[in-house]
């Protein structure tokens, strides 16, 4: 607080050396009363902006079969579970804000969810919850989410033990095996085992320093891994993020760790290179996918591409995308991409950056976007569910009669509203001063603005509130689309010598940025 510099440490592992120093500069300045103990409030440069039907997705996953789509919304701290061919979203889990909640699917809480895996028995998918340090639990028949290893708190040092127990540290990516399961244990440097029948958790690969170090198992050195995919034969690659490679492990056989392609002895040795073994470069790949095709596919997040590796070569190549951007078809464009899952012919792609899922057939090499549908019905209970969207506040005066409410949402150019969405406006009243009758829901699916709403004005002062969600899209291509939702609160005032009837709700869309 007095402006000096009390010192400086580089890299990570500092928290022996620094905790003493602060908590003694804590104290000192404490008790001179000169520490502001204010919390720094911050506006997100997102905050006011529409929403999109999915948030930052970081993960995908499809079981054997591939009846299911499920995709870890991550920005809005949930799973969403879709059909992967029409889109039809057939469950949600989480209430769509950051907490930490066991519980029924729509009162569990989540914290930037990542990876996902099926229980052996197929009764249960297993989520990553990596901002709350857990592995939780959906149970698929009833929807109910429990926690099945980590306490809820940040754990240090990385120590093995009974599963309600360990303290864990931003798990990212799960693969499950013969009822163990594997876990990208991202803020460890590590990759973990679960064994699910026993309850147990423990390092497997890894001794949680950073860096590049191949060799047996428990001495290799990984750097933030946070993916996973078992080949056919049980090997285990990783992406190992921060070091910019994909890595191997040899976890049933107690083996060693090897690079398969990157560079194996620089963390900081990134970039966009294709080629065999160490002379290729990445930057900072999320995810990857091992098809039946048997190439592993990579989500090169930083560079936006989706590269295929021939693990039989050991050789990497671009598979897909170059300039970062959103395009489908032969020549697709991809956005910081951060997770992939194969089954079949298809490629599922987690497009985190543009908010969307994509697919690729493999058989033709082209790239669509699915678009989800119907995830409106999943919103939290009215009595339960927080309001995020924007709040518009004005003041209005009318007569005492039979009148109107025109809502008129003015959309960006060459966009309309959603013709199968559920686009909708809720109408409601304190003080009696309005009667909407049976016209307080109104559907706004495929509408045009304005919209007319009629509504009896009755003499007094109240509120007049209307939520509205509006979902929509560029007239040429559904396959994006944005949620608008807004929250009009009316300060009326219904008085005889107002000759007004009328009560105008205007809103301009602005569209976000990609």
């Amino acid at each position: 607080p007095a402006g000096n510099v009390v010192g400086g440490f580089s890299g990570e592992g500092v928290y022996d050396v620094t905790a003493p120093v602060i908590r003694s500069l804590i104290s000192e300045f404490d008790q001179s009363g000169v520490l502001d103990r204010t919390p720094i409030a911050f506006a997100r440069e997102a905050d006011g902006r529409p929403d999109t039907v999915l948030s930052y997705p970081g993960k995908v996953f499809v079981p054997p079969g591939g009846e299911t789509l499920y995709v870890a919304d991550s920005g809005h701290h949930r799973i969403v579970a879709a059909d992967p061919e029409t889109g039809e979203v057939t469950a949600v889990y989480g209430r769509g804000r950051p907490g930490y909640a066991d519980g029924p699917a729509l009162e569990a809480m989540f914290d930037s969810p990542q990876g996902m895996a099926l229980s052996p028995d197929g009764d249960f998918l297993y989520v990553a919850d990596t901002t709350n340090h857990t592995i939780r639990s959906i149970e698929l028949a009833t929807g109910e989410v429990a926690t099945i290893l980590g306490t809820g708190t940040l754990g240090w040092p990385p120590t093995g033990g009974l599963a309600d127990e360990v303290s864990i540290n931003s798990p990212w990516a799960l693969e499950e095996r013969d009822g163990l399961l594997y876990i990208a244990m991202a803020g460890h440097h590590q990759i973990w085992v679960m064994d699910l029948a026993a309850g147990t958790a423990r390092p497997l690969v890894g001794n949680a320093r950073e860096s590049t170090l191949n060799g047996p198992l428990a001495d290799a050195e990984l750097a933030q891994p946070s993916g996973l995919a078992f080949d056919g034969d049980g090997l285990l690659y990783f992406a190992d993020s921060e070091s910019s490679a994909i890595r191997s492990a040899e976890v049933l056989t107690d083996g060693v760790t090897d690079i398969v392609v990157g560079s194996d002895d620089n963390l900081f040795d990134f970039g966009d290179v294709d080629g065999v073994g160490t002379e290729a470069r990445l930057q900072h790949p999320l995810g990857l996918a091992y098809a039946d095709d048997g190439f592993l596919y990579v989500a090169d997040t930083y560079n936006s591409k989706i590269k295929r590796i021939d693990p039989a070569a050991g050789s990497v190549e671009t598979y897909l995308g170059g300039e970062q951007g959103w395009q489908d078809g032969s020549e697709a464009r991809f956005s910081e991409p951060g997770g992939v899952a194969a089954r079949g012919e298809r490629l599922y792609v987690a497009d985190t950056n543009n908010h969307a899922i994509r697919i690729v057939d493999l058989s033709t090499d082209t790239t669509s976007t699915l678009v989800l549908k119907g995830i409106e019905e999943f919103a939290p209970p009215p009595d339960t569910a927080d309001f995020f969207g924007e709040v518009v506040e004005l003041a209005a005066s009318v007569n005492p009669r039979a009148g109107y409410v025109t809502l008129n949402i003015e959309l960006p150019p060459d966009h309309k509203v959603n013709e199968q969405a559920p686009s909708s406006a809720e109408f409601s009243a304190t003080g009696g001063v309005a009667d909407f009758g049976t016209g307080s829901s109104v559907s706004l699916t495929g509408t045009t603005f304005p919209v007319t709403i009629p509504v009896e004005f009755i003499e007094g002062t109240g509120t007049v509130t209307a939520d509205v969600t509006v979902i929509y899209c560029h007239k040429n291509a559904e396959s994006l689309c944005f949620i608008q939702q807004l929250r009009f609160v009316v300060d009326l005032m219904v008085s005889p010598p107002i000759s007004s009837d009328t009560i105008s709700l205007n809103y301009q869309i602005v569209l976000p940025d990609l």
